[in-house]
């Protein structure tokens, strides 16, 4: 962090009053943004700091967030902000993600589930807000392109006839399979983005984190965020029984959903693929290729559905798998565009 951001973040927090607190680092995500815990007397505090200068905003992360509460969702309150520097100042939900809940007690794991799927369930019974982009056929299909942009080069693969077809492949499948622009998607719905809150009642016991990239698209999405998590396995019986009750009190039906549930799965499994092996070449982050064979596995579970026969194919004759020698090329790109 430069002097000149210091000097910023040190005007702000003397702005909000909370100039004399103390302040502890907090573990970052895929982004360039950095979060501070506060503390001063018997309060605390996050400073989300999102640097404009590295391509950050904050102004989607306030209004879905402020959608969120207005809803009755347990977004963090925004305590004080400024936009055009890129601070936001916002409520402590505590540490109790997921994540950490079910590593510590895997018994615990249905019980979080069901709730984060409840939470799906009500926010998609919400009209979603005006300012939200579309993730329709072509947008979602569009995020995939990651894949002959850093993984194949990655593996110094250059993308043949197979590979070029997924894109639009997944674009038709899209649409012939019915899928919608209908409900909020928060995006990166996953354990390490939810907290447990067992003081507030209903939905509002999941804490939500990390949503600013939310958008409108298929029911689907959401709860492929949630169960085919790259970070942590989740167990097939959790998802299936959370799946059945979705299905049950969301009114839809089984037939229809889970080809798109399929669909959404491999598409999310080739854009995070491709976002791991960007993450490692850009800008040096390589333990996400630590992740990478998980998430080809969910890409194999999504493609053994009968309707991606075809994308199938395209994935098969198009894609090597991620073997450890392709993923030391990956991480090995990040040395040699260093000295370039």
């Amino acid at each position: 962090m430069t002097e000149s951001r210091t000097a910023e973040i040190t005007a702000f927090l003397t702005r909000c009053g909370w100039e004399h607190a103390r302040s502890d680092h907090l573990a970052g995500d895929a982004s360039a943004r950095q979060y501070l815990r506060l503390a001063k007397q018997s309060e605390t505090a996050i400073l989300m700091d999102a640097d404009p200068a590295s391509g950050e905003r904050v102004d989607r992360f306030i209004a879905v967030g402020e959608w969120l509460l207005s809803q009755g969702h347990s977004a963090p309150r925004i305590l004080a902000s400024d936009p055009e520097r890129g601070f936001v100042l916002l409520e402590d939900l505590g540490d109790d993600l997921f994540a950490r809940l079910t590593a510590a007690d895997a018994t615990r794991e249905e019980e979080l589930y069901l709730a984060a799927t409840d939470l799906v369930i009500d926010l998609q019974r919400h009209r979603p807000p005006d300012f939200l982009a579309t993730g329709g056929a072509h947008e979602l299909a569009a995020l995939t392109r990651v894949i002959p942009d850093w993984y194949l080069r990655g593996i110094d693969e250059t993308p043949n006839t197979a590979a070029l077809r997924i894109e639009p492949l997944i674009a038709e499948l899209f649409t012939s399979l019915g899928g919608s622009t209908s409900v909020v998607s928060l995006r990166d719905f996953h354990a390490e983005n939810l907290l447990w809150l067992p003081d507030r009642r209903g939905t509002a016991r999941v804490g939500i984190l990390d949503f600013q990239d939310a958008f409108v698209t298929d029911p689907a999405y959401d709860l492929v965020s949630l169960f085919q998590d790259a970070r942590r396995d989740v167990s097939t019986d959790v998802e299936a029984a959370c799946l059945r009750h979705y299905l049950a009190h969301a009114g839809r039906a089984e037939s229809s959903f889970m080809p798109l549930y399929a669909l959404l799965g491999a598409q999310r499994a080739l854009r995070i693929i491709g976002i791991f092996a960007r993450l490692s070449m850009a800008s040096g982050k390589i333990r996400y290729l630590e992740f990478m064979p998980r998430v080809w596995g969910y890409l194999d579970r999504s493609l053994a559905h009968p309707a991606l026969a075809q994308l199938a194919i395209a994935i098969k004759d198009g894609l090597p798998r991620p073997t450890p020698e392709r993923l030391e090329r990956i991480a090995t790109a990040w040395q040699m565009n260093r000295t370039q």
